[in-house]
């Protein structure tokens, strides 16, 4: 938890006192003695992450090639191509097994 001197509004830090914790400022005589647990836990909301690939229509009219499966062996995926990096660099292709719907690149 982030707490902030009213005085001077510098961050205060936690320091152990005689008989209890405190915050104080390091920069002014502003201390606030902690007399109970303080905690508050807020969960950020997580935006909706777009599929850079397409979703699945990306994967809707692909052609299949002899590619094996890492996974379970298929012999048959399906393939896409797509330019990830620089124009100069080659297209990275992206592979879907048709039995277990794994997918890797190469």
């Amino acid at each position: 938890m982030l707490m902030f001197c009213p005085t001077c509004g510098n961050i205060l830090v936690a320091e152990e006192g005689r008989d209890a914790f405190r915050f104080v400022c390091s920069t002014c005589p502003f201390n606030f003695n902690i007399k109970r647990r303080l905690s508050s836990r807020i969960y950020p909301k997580l935006k909706e992450v777009d599929d850079v690939l397409g979703g699945a229509a990306a994967w809707e009219n692909v052609e299949t090639t002899e590619e094996a499966c890492p996974k379970c062996g298929h012999a048959k995926a399906y393939f896409l191509q797509i330019q990830t990096r620089s124009a100069d660099e080659p297209m990275t292709t992206f592979y879907k097994c048709v039995q277990c719907a794994h997918r890797w690149k190469e």
